[in-house]
């Protein structure tokens, strides 16, 4: 009688992985159709591999270097398009597609008039933080902890915020010195499978889209062997639904039309320690 174990399909089939933290980096297209389809977004591709995408104003930077040391997606933000950067985002090239996508579609909305909607009296302002999000999916803070740090309840993804002072050229030079960092694996925090960091000034909003999609529970889609070999014990795996439209095809759509009330939740308190990130010096 045929096996009805997820993990022992056909290694492309198509399953649900949950939680989607440790489902592997998938398909990053979502990610390349949301800059190139974003109007007066320029792209430009170097050496053959690695492609660059600059925003209209000139202030954006979005860069997917392969053979870089991170290899994954590198944006900045330059009030000054030729001056030092005022804030640096890095997603390594193991961070789950689903989470730089939400970071990449909210910048781009944004970004054409200074993200003036998504501070507080724009439209499309929330008031809700990455640290709401951690509590309100009974995240638990580790107390005493430098950097302080929250921990998803099974232990394998941390949302942390570094403490003392720290010069912000530091962190602009060095992504592991940012001041808040993403990561998951079976160790989170001494060998993460996947690594994001965002520089102090990354305004609130953008982190809180990709803290959304870190935290949110629902499985997400992708072909069984996209699943990193060092997760498939950490994991939970269902058979996707043949009968019903591609689900990654329906999550793009939604991603699309309604990027903030798909993922964001209404606001909570969140724990002082967290609460206090602010957006870029030039934008509060």
């Amino acid at each position: 009688m045929p096996s009805l174990d997820p993990l022992a399909l056909d290694p492309n089939a198509d399953v649900l992985v949950s939680p989607g933290y440790l489902a592997g980096p998938g398909d990053n297209l979502s990610i390349f159709n949301s800059l190139e389809l974003a109007p007066g977004w320029t792209k430009a591709v170097a050496f053959g591999t690695d492609t660059y995408y600059t925003s209209p104003c000139q202030r954006v930077r979005v860069a997917n270097a392969l053979e870089s040391f991170y290899g994954g997606w590198t944006i900045s933000y330059t009030e000054d398009p030729l001056g030092v950067p005022d804030w640096i985002t890095t997603f390594d090239r193991n961070t789950p597609h689903e989470i730089v996508a939400a970071f990449t579609e909210t910048l781009v909305e944004g970004v054409h008039n200074n993200f003036a909607d998504y501070l507080s009296g724009g439209r499309r302002y929330t008031g809700t933080s990455p640290a709401s999000l951690t509590a309100r999916h009974r995240w638990e803070p580790v107390h005493g902890t430098r950097p302080f740090r929250t921990v998803s309840p099974d232990g394998h993804a941390t949302y942390q915020m570094s403490v003392g002072w720290l010069h912000e050229y530091d962190e602009l030079l060095t992504p592991e010195k940012s001041t808040w960092r993403m990561s998951a694996g079976p160790d989170p925090v001494y060998t993460p499978s996947w690594q994001a960091f965002f520089s102090r000034y990354t305004p609130q909003h953008l982190i809180t889209a990709s803290t959304a999609v870190f935290t949110d529970p629902t499985p997400v889609p992708r072909a069984l062997d996209q699943i990193p070999d060092r997760h498939r014990s950490l994991i939970s795996v269902a058979r996707a639904e043949t009968t019903r439209p591609d689900p990654r095809a329906a999550a793009a759509l939604a991603r699309s039309t309604q990027t903030q009330a798909i993922h964001v939740p209404p606001p909570l308190a969140a724990p002082t320690s967290l609460a206090a990130h602010v957006g870029s010096r030039r934008q509060r």
